[in-house]
């Protein structure tokens, strides 16, 4: 028996159809891959997390020690840190009531002012705690004096 050209296309046709239908997933095969991705995803979550706020606190302490050294500068060449009144922006500007202004490095000691990680200034104290002229600290992750944890405060 000999097949005619249409016989031939059509049977073509048939199996294509057939093919198309065995090339998709099963809803079992979709939801076993779904399960095994929110797995490996809680997993990766669940590790990175606490890696996050760790970052912050580094961020934090090396924006500090950059504001300590600028502030050392600024007391190389002036003889005096910033009064509480000036405060961290005398770092950028020189203040009004400045002792020696001849002193002042043009273009100030550092370029802006940093935020701390969670999107607050940072704040200056004049004297410092513990005998020290001065401190540089963030508030940590809460904003508010004290705390524990992430919520400690940070001091340079």
């Amino acid at each position: 028996m000999t097949k005619t050209p249409e016989d031939i296309l059509r049977n073509r046709a048939k199996k294509r159809r057939q093919n198309r239908k065995r090339n998709g997933f099963s809803l079992v095969e979709l939801m076993v891959v779904l399960f095994i991705i929110g797995l490996l995803a809680s997993v990766v979550i669940i590790n990175v997390l606490p890696s996050q706020d760790k970052a912050m606190v580094v961020k934090a302490e090396a924006d500090i020690a950059t504001l300590n050294q600028a502030l050392e500068m600024y007391r190389l060449d002036t003889a005096t840190y910033p009064g509480p009144s000036d405060g961290l922006t005398s770092l950028m500007t020189p203040p009004a009531d400045l002792m020696m202004p001849q002193n002042y490095r043009s273009g100030g000691y550092i370029r802006e002012l940093p935020t701390d990680p969670w999107g607050r200034p940072y704040q200056y104290r004049v004297p410092g705690t513990n005998g020290k002229p001065f401190d540089v600290y963030s508030l940590g992750a809460d904003g508010q004096p004290g705390g524990d944890g992430e919520n400690a405060d940070i001091i340079g």
